[in-house]
């Protein structure tokens, strides 16, 4: 994970910016930031509905320093005092980027001509941006995410899906009687639909392909968990956080009759997903 590096960059350098919310970091706001010149920016604008990249995740996909606006202590301001604050903690501004749909100030009041009679400089609108015909937004995203369509989501976002967490003692009977895994806690992020998962595991910087599984433990004792097995590995994790990249839903959460049941199901899941990854290979390997 890149460095929040924003702190270390002189405001006073900065010419252009980006301005958005820019959760999600994904292929709609990589063409905003392509209009950035090299001494550019991004403002994000931080509100509770951030869950596909939280904070302190987000420079990990721009090489731009970051600056965070909490949107509930700007969100009163009207549209010149906002563009005048803009223009003193950045006295050199003379670009600033933005989405076709984007409003700012009191109430949502001023809009992309309002942005353009108010500051001095150029102001460059990105179109909507679509991939198969589907508009890119992070609303959408969330949507793809939850009902478990990773692989729309993932198009979208042009990436794999990710989260971050941290390993807790699980129930103990996995290695027993099933295959050892690995048990998270994961706060701030949006979680994909109850079920397994096609995903790879990163431990020290290192991935791995593996299975996850996300939900109630319907077949044991019910409480909600997330637990990813890393495929042929006997692995010591020595690192704090844990990272997942999310590929393709196996299968929805079901309750098995005996533990001998979800056993074949679980080796049915890593067969699948074994295959999923050669064949994600022999793709590649074809360019």
């Amino acid at each position: 994970m890149k460095k929040n590096f924003s702190t270390l960059v002189n405001k006073d350098t900065i010419t252009s910016i980006a301005i958005g919310g820019f959760d999600g970091m994904h292929s709609a706001h990589q063409e905003l930031f392509k209009q950035l010149d090299s001494n550019g920016a991004i403002l994000s604008i931080e509100s509770k509905y951030a869950t596909l990249t939280p904070k302190k995740y987000r420079q990990e996909y721009s090489k731009y320093p970051i600056y965070y606006y909490v949107l509930d202590e700007i969100k009163h301001l009207k549209g010149n005092k906002f563009i005048q604050l803009l223009k003193k903690e950045y006295p050199k501004l003379k670009k600033i980027v933005v989405g076709f749909d984007f409003c700012f100030g009191k109430d949502r009041g001023y809009c992309i001509q309002e942005l353009k009679n108010i500051f001095d400089g150029e102001v460059i609108v990105v179109d909507e941006y679509k991939i198969n015909n589907i508009p890119v937004h992070s609303r959408t995203i969330r949507e793809y995410i939850s009902n478990g369509d990773l692989e729309t989501a993932n198009k979208l976002l042009n990436k794999a899906y990710k989260i971050y967490g941290t390993q807790v003692k699980g129930q103990g009977i996995g290695a027993k009687s099933f295959v050892p895994t690995i048990n998270l806690i994961v706060e701030n992020f949006l979680l994909p639909q109850e079920g397994v998962y096609t995903t790879k595991t990163i431990l020290n910087d290192i991935e791995y392909n593996s299975i996850t599984f996300l939900g109630h433990r319907v077949t044991t004792d019910n409480s909600y968990a997330i637990e990813t097995h890393i495929f042929d590995e006997n692995i010591i994790n020595n690192d704090y956080e844990i990272q997942i990249k999310f590929y393709k839903k196996l299968r929805d959460n079901k309750k098995f009759d005996t533990y001998e049941n979800l056993k074949e199901e679980i080796f049915s899941n890593i067969k699948e997903s074994k295959k999923y990854f050669l064949n994600k290979n022999k793709t590649i390997n074809t360019y």
